[in-house]
């Protein structure tokens, strides 16, 4: 979890190759220890690959963190314009530039909307378990000078149900060919809660189990009983009817 965020993880494994070929290591043996990190990431394998495969893997790891800001920048264009003056925003855990090689996906949506004076404030659920709404969504918004709150993820219907949410932007892991969405779990829930109380719920991205300690501990400090058994879940699967519209660099493609 040094490196999180899919955008973020093919950057680093296409930089991680090309940084075996400057120290002339093995570099399919780097590409293979690399990817072997986190086998379930699609976009790491996917920047190792890209890498490898070039004449020149040092030029292709940056044209991979290259476009990766070109591709976020205009999402966040696209996905500006769903935003109205003063939206009152709720996202997920993170997709700002730490996810990303910079600028963000959601939150480049809202970044976007800010930079064009639209004004938007956001709500940022904590996200249990590790908490990367408090932590590092809530961070970049402080930076980037967008009015927040962070909001525990148990407020989130009491919100919607008071008329206090204008609309859900979110990231993706990824996006099925069917258009359901794979994304840190808690994002199905905010769909469904969002469809209830009649919310847009947009999904902005480019076209499994964890450690227990997530749960049972914070900051070093153990909260439940030692032998409880957990179960944490890492992602989460959100219907394709539950999505309002895909905000990707191509444009706003809506159900």
């Amino acid at each position: 979890m040094a490196v999180r965020g899919a955008p973020a993880l093919g950057a680093a494994g296409a930089m991680g190759v090309a940084l075996a070929s400057v120290l002339d290591d093995d570099v399919p043996d780097a590409a293979r220890r690399l990817v072997a990190t986190r086998p379930t990431a699609v976009n790491l394998a996917w920047g190792v690959e890209r890498a490898r495969a070039a004449d020149d893997p040092v030029a292709e790891a940056q044209r991979v963190a290259t476009e990766d800001v070109e591709r976020n920048r205009a999402i966040g264009a696209h996905g500006a314009a769903l935003l109205d003056d003063g939206a009152r925003v709720m996202t997920y855990c993170n997709a700002g530039s730490l996810a990303c090689v910079g600028y963000g996906t959601a939150v480049g949506v809202i970044r976007a909307a800010h930079e064009a004076g639209r004004r938007p404030s956001v709500w940022v659920p904590e996200t249990r378990p590790v908490l990367q709404g408090a932590r590092l969504t809530a961070w970049e918004l402080d930076r980037l000078g967008i009015a927040h709150r962070l909001v525990a993820d148990v407020m989130a219907a009491s919100l919607m149900a008071n008329g206090e949410v204008d609309c859900i932007v979110v990231e993706a892991d990824r996006i099925a060919a069917n258009g359901d969405v794979v994304n840190k779990v808690g994002t199905y829930a905010l769909a469904v809660l969002a469809a209830h109380h009649g919310i847009p719920f947009y999904v902005a991205a480019p076209r499994s189990q964890r450690s227990a300690d997530e749960v049972t501990t914070i900051a070093g400090h153990r909260i439940a009983p030692i032998g409880t058994e957990v179960d944490n879940r890492a992602f989460d699967v959100t219907p394709a009817a539950l999505v309002t519209a895909y905000v990707t660099e191509e444009g706003v493609e809506r159900r």
